[in-house]
């Protein structure tokens, strides 16, 4: 999966992903890491996700990361702010009030870039990515959020049925990929209504993650 698949599917407004509605898990589950308001959220692969308007909402800051100028620009947009734009080393930095979104490779974002974050809140990052490159953003994130806890949804579904993304992430590849930085819990799944695209059944899980 590379930049140019991301791009394209923002560029032709294929983005089906991008839900109408903030997240069940978001709602149900963030006050369970117990922030104070004016606490700093990560959010990963943010896109222009109405889970940030929540966020937002109930009065944290928002620090995100997106490949998609589109989507950022989209996102401030709907916000009805206007950012200020500066460039960060290999990011650019979108910023308005308590919101700060990074254009660019998440991987090209350093710790002193992001500076210190309160909570990650990844529910479309991790199940984003092939196979190949989950162990090493799970590593990244660990770094450069200095290990701050984290609320993320991930996917179960039979891989062979449909091809990511989003890509199914089990059980045992979220305790592998994280047990060595958090200490990790279920906190609940239920069935996608409808099926995966409506194409497959699925579950969708919530993990609370706490730092060692």
């Amino acid at each position: 999966m590379d930049e140019a698949f991301w791009q394209n599917k923002w560029e032709l407004n294929q983005i089906g992903f991008h839900e109408n509605k903030p997240h069940p898990f978001l709602v149900r589950f963030f006050p369970e890491l117990c922030l104070e308001k004016g606490a700093r959220v990560f959010v990963p692969l943010c896109g222009k996700s109405l889970d940030i308007h929540w966020l937002l909402a109930h009065g944290f800051s928002v620090i995100g990361i997106e490949l998609s100028i589109i989507a950022i620009e989209s996102l401030f947009q709907e916000l009805g702010l206007v950012p200020q734009i500066t460039q960060a080393s290999k990011v650019q930095r979108f910023v308005a009030e308590n919101i700060c979104i990074y254009a660019g490779n998440i991987f090209a974002l350093t710790q002193a870039e992001l500076g210190e974050v309160d909570a990650t809140y990844d529910r479309a990052a991790l199940i984003a990515l092939p196979d190949t490159m989950r162990i090493e953003y799970a590593r990244h994130i660990a770094d450069i959020t200095n290990k701050a806890p984290m609320l993320l949804v991930t996917l179960d579904y039979d891989q062979a049925c449909l091809n990511g993304p989003p890509f199914s992430v089990r059980t045992e590849e979220v305790l592998r990929h994280y047990t060595e930085f958090y200490t990790v819990q279920m906190l609940d799944k239920h069935a996608v209504s409808g099926g995966l695209k409506g194409k497959c059944p699925a579950t969708e899980v919530a993990w609370h993650l706490a730092s060692k």
